[in-house]
């Protein structure tokens, strides 16, 4: 099971649903990068703080659009499916789904 690729999500929010585009890389000291696109807003932003921990993916991100919020994403990796959740302070958790653009986990440290 590998978290790398570009991953379709929808988040179900209150304010309706949010596409977005997330990309993911293992580099090769380890650590993790990405960046997230709102399909709306076409607003880009860094993924901090990402971690794999076995099928848990977690990262963190701050958007400004559709509002400025702060957000702590939870999810099961299930090899080209995700679920799970974005968190964003005292509002309510929103369901987080997605899949793997392409829908074939790329080779480790290449993104497709």
């Amino acid at each position: 099971m590998t978290a790398e690729g570009i991953w379709n999500l929808t988040i179900d929010t209150p304010l309706g649903k949010q596409h977005v585009r997330a990309e993911l890389a293992l580099r090769p000291d380890g650590s993790w990068h990405g960046t997230s696109r709102d399909q709306r807003s076409g607003e880009e932003v860094p993924l901090t703080d990402i971690a794999v921990d076995g099928g848990q993916l977690t990262w963190k991100q701050s958007i400004t659009k559709p509002l400025r919020l702060h957000l702590v994403y939870t999810l099961a990796v299930d090899g080209d499916r995700l679920t799970g959740k974005a968190k964003a302070g005292r509002l309510p958790a929103a369901t987080v789904t997605g899949e793997r653009a392409g829908g074939a986990e790329p080779e480790p440290g290449v993104l497709s």
